[in-house]
């Protein structure tokens, strides 16, 4: 199958869609699938970028390390007639997604869809954030989602909150995986070596993008709780984005940097290294729809303290492989900290084990096969493209088609949003 990948968001930015749509073209074109990536110019690059369409875009778009995708692009329409795709796969409703309806309908093509993102925890990165406007975003993406062929949801918690907000399309669960045996072989000690943190201190650890959505304040007023009650503990914060000056300042206020490390953005294989350095992995997103950092710390052999929330809940099992904590409160979450810090080590030794377990259940080759055996159906003989008049009319009548059914979605999630602005 010819598969085009249309993502707003594509290495080398951090973040759980960019490491997905990497992590699925990589396996798809280990079975012989050939993969096209259509992703906004950032201002750094990926080496190797054979596989990707790059479209012109505005970067750190309203003061964020995003980029945002100019909607139409000639050069698209050359590289797509070139590729001949099989499969359209849009990774979200907006900018480039918008693109990969216009291309489906006017190519026949199937479009599925993946419900990455809950959006309206990020509408904080737009001017004129609301009620409002969250309501908006939820309307535009559910409409998306009901023009899709196919929807792909990271979690079944994911799936029957789309059913909630009206989503008819078939929806099937197809998490992104990780490549356990990779994480397996970390080595948390030569982490601890360059950070000069003792081998034999309790780490509690984090990974990932620091983003105002990801409830790090929370996060980091827990670690402060236990860091002041506990001197021999420390904290390895790995990661980048907006907030990383802020929290860096929230430590020093509390005079705890000397127990606290943050190595910056951590990439490739250096990800395992860092997993494999901590005991614990604490996590306090309310608004992943799967949260990819659970699975690789389980498949580093680390469990996982998280909030309960979707996507966390979907992984963790109290007591088996983590703690799952009901109400976000410093007391509960530091209480759970306290839990895992006094256990036995032969306790300890079975918790990690249950979280390797765990991790293998999400492996990157179970949940490719499983979106590729979703394609398949999907994959119909179509008219091949030419260049006759009537071709080219056929075309345009599509596009025009598909652009006032565009007009239409939003118009109307627009009015939906201003006579029902609460969030559901």
């Amino acid at each position: 199958m010819n598969i085009a990948m249309f993502t707003n968001t594509y290495l080398p930015h951090v973040g759980g869609v960019a490491h997905s749509v990497a992590a699925f073209s990589e396996e798809y074109r280990k079975r012989g699938h050939q993969v096209l990536v259509i992703a906004p110019e950032f201002a750094q690059k990926s080496e190797n970028e054979e596989h990707v369409l790059r479209i012109h875009s505005i970067q750190n778009f309203n003061g964020t390390d995003f980029s945002m995708a100019l909607p139409f692009s000639g050069v698209l329409t050359d590289a797509l007639d070139k590729f001949r795709p099989d499969i359209i796969h849009a990774h979200h409703p907006f900018l480039l997604g918008l693109s990969a309806l216009r291309t489906a309908r006017e190519r026949e093509l199937p479009l599925v869809f993946t419900h990455h993102t809950l959006y309206e925890h990020y509408t904080h990165n737009l001017v004129g954030d609301s009620a409002a406007l969250k309501r908006f975003v939820i309307e535009v993406a559910t409409h998306y989602a009901n023009k899709a062929t196919l929807v792909l949801a990271p979690s079944l918690s994911i799936v029957k909150l789309l059913r909630e907000r009206g989503v008819y399309t078939p929806i099937a669960e197809v998490p992104t995986g990780v490549h356990s045996e990779q994480y397996a072989r970390g080595c948390g000690r030569r982490v601890r070596q360059q950070l000069k943190i003792p081998a034999s201190a309790f780490l509690l650890g984090h990974l990932g993008r620091f983003g105002k959505e990801k409830n790090l304040i929370f996060l980091c007023q827990c670690v402060a709780a236990f860091l002041r009650e506990n001197p021999g503990a420390h904290f390895l914060l790995a990661g980048s984005g907006p907030m990383e000056n802020q929290l860096r300042q929230f430590f020093i206020d509390k005079n705890l940097m000397t127990r606290v490390h943050m190595p910056g953005k951590v990439i490739g294989d250096a990800r395992r290294d860092v997993y494999s350095a901590m005991n614990i992995f604490l996590f306090t997103s309310t608004t992943e729809t799967q949260g990819l950092v659970l699975s690789e710390a389980m498949a580093s052999g680390v469990p996982v303290i998280a909030l309960d929330a979707n996507g966390s809940r979907d992984m963790l099992r109290p007591g088996i492989n983590g703690r799952l904590i009901a109400k976000q409160t410093t007391r509960d979450f530091v209480d759970a900290i306290r839990w895992f810090y006094k256990l036995p080590s032969q306790r300890r030794q079975m918790l990690i084990k249950a979280a390797r377990t765990t991790a293998r259940d999400f492996s990157m080759q179970s949940c490719a096969q499983r979106a590729l055996d979703l394609y398949q159906p999907l994959v119909h003989n179509h008219w091949p493209l030419d260049n006759s008049i009537y071709a080219r009319c056929m075309r345009t009548g599509k596009l025009i088609s598909t652009q006032w059914e565009i007009f239409a979605s939003v118009t109307e999630a627009a009015g939906v949003a201003i006579s029902r602005p609460t969030k559901r």
